[in-house]
């Protein structure tokens, strides 16, 4: 874990020194700061190889976000997933046994885009890496789509992602709820 851990640190920490900029005050007749900050609530419906394991997917995301333009915003997301283990009937020369399947999970590091084709309504792709947190755990490469609501406050979106490599790809269908503020 320590390992990813270092990894989104430094991420995090790239990103800021990137993006830094001047803070000025608002008066009227300037453009409001383009920053925002989400904190997030994501639940979803594991697929694929991961559904054999788990039933339900729950975790939470910080997201920051630059609005490029009134129709398009850049973000980075990161946080954590947790595909919590189901109980699985195992068939054994002795008969079958219940066992429970280790819980899945994922920080995810992605970065991706909002295209806006309403004032509130947005298209989302976001791509990076997810660091599974099991032992002898892989990165896998993220893809994800999403289609969702945001306003000043709030964006709740829904989403696929899809987690491959190693041979082992899997999905999430899932749905994020989250409060943002601008910085």
């Amino acid at each position: 874990m320590k390992k990813p851990s270092i990894l989104i640190a430094a991420a995090f920490t790239a990103a800021a020194l990137f993006f830094t900029s001047n803070v000025k005050a608002q008066t009227a007749g300037t453009t409001p700061n383009p920053w925002r900050f989400g904190i997030g609530l994501e639940a979803g419906i594991p697929t694929g190889n991961a559904h054999d394991i788990s039933d339900f997917e729950l975790g939470g995301t910080a997201r920051l976000q630059y609005d490029a333009s009134d129709h398009f915003a850049w973000t980075l997301t990161s946080g954590y997933y947790n595909m919590f283990g189901k109980t699985i009937d195992e068939v054994t020369p002795a008969g079958t046994a219940s066992v429970k399947a280790e819980s899945l999970g994922i920080v995810p590091v992605k970065l991706g885009i909002k295209a806006f084709f309403a004032p509130t309504w947005y298209f989302g792709a976001e791509a990076g890496a997810g660091f599974e947190t099991i032992s002898g755990g892989n990165t896998k490469l993220i893809l994800s789509p999403a289609l969702g609501y945001a306003n000043r406050t709030w964006d709740i979106g829904a989403r696929y992602e899809n987690f491959s490599g190693q041979g082992n790809s899997y999905g999430l269908a899932g749905l994020r709820v989250a409060y943002a503020f601008g910085l």
